[in-house]
């Protein structure tokens, strides 16, 4: 499946073990409250595009999932060249591409005049490592580099 998308098998599995908790269930549950379920956390929005919902993936086995896992990423055939943008195209896709200091998340935003805590931010506060307020695609991409390099261990 990976090599039919033009990544990398390992790329592809570091993002499955990151984003399932290293179950590689595909019923895995977001833990910080969103609707991500399964091997990529697929979004309820996302399911709906691709013929399925979050309850339908939680269901099947992780054979089966993989079938919508290739069905998302095929829109980014040829982009999936590094594990920074194969899991950008997971978790936000318009970083794809992007260098390394484009920032996905801002902890506040302005609403009325009043500085609010974003949801984005507060779901995925454990990738600021740096506690500055800005989530960039370098700190998320060190965050799954680090687990990428953990499996390298354990093989060895």
């Amino acid at each position: 499946m990976a090599k039919s998308l033009d990544m990398d098998v390992n790329n592809l599995m570091t993002i499955m073990a990151f984003e399932t908790g290293g179950t590689f269930s595909p019923s895995k549950k977001n833990g910080a409250g969103s609707s991500g379920t399964g091997l990529i956390q697929f979004m309820k929005s996302t399911t709906k595009s691709l013929g399925t919902s979050v309850d339908e993936l939680s269901k099947m086995t992780a054979v089966e999932q993989l079938d919508y896992v290739k069905k998302y990423l095929k829109d980014y055939k040829g982009k999936l060249n590094t594990l920074e943008d194969a899991y950008m195209a997971v978790l936000y896709p318009k970083a794809v591409g992007k260098d390394k200091d484009f920032v996905l998340f801002n902890q506040y935003k302005t609403v009325n005049g009043k500085q609010v805590e974003t949801l984005d931010y507060k779901q995925n506060s454990g990738l600021d490592t740096n506690q500055d307020g800005q989530i960039t695609k370098d700190e998320v991409s060190s965050v799954v580099r680090k687990k990428h390099l953990e499996g390298q261990k354990q093989k060895n």
